[in-house]
């Protein structure tokens, strides 16, 4: 949905509007920059706050050097955000729609594996049934 911010006009898109093709490409790219695990662990890490380098090196279990190669890159698809404090640099999800697709991402694959999901485990409430 959009939204025009002079007139505060909202429109979607259905079966009679096509999606305009910059934006078609730029999601293409999205994805591009989502087909790599390790950027997939660095944004599921950050999804509830953000993290210095460091942190994220160790969490994904990557050299920090590689880690910052991989946030440069989802930086520059503007899916991350940065703040400096000292020598230390804390990166962000940019919005919750990065945070949205990347969640669902790995919710649709947990269900693709079969069983329970994770994600239905952690919110069952005792005592339900599976």
């Amino acid at each position: 949905m959009r939204m025009r911010a002079d007139k505060q006009t909202l429109t979607s898109y259905d079966a009679t509007h096509d999606v305009p093709d910059d934006e078609v490409d730029l999601a293409v790219e999205i994805f591009r920059l989502l087909a790599d695990a390790t950027r997939v662990r660095l944004v599921w890490a950050l999804r509830d706050g953000e993290l210095a380098v460091n942190t994220l090196a160790d969490r994904v279990g990557k050299p920090q050097a590689a880690v910052s190669q991989h946030l440069a890159k989802l930086r520059m698809g503007r899916m991350v955000t940065t703040r400096r404090q000292g020598n230390q640099v804390f990166y962000r999800i940019a919005n919750d729609h990065v945070r949205t697709l990347v969640v669902d991402a790995v919710h649709h694959a947990e269900h693709a594996a079969g069983g329970v999901p994770a994600h239905h485990a952690r919110t069952a409430p005792r005592g339900a049934a599976e």
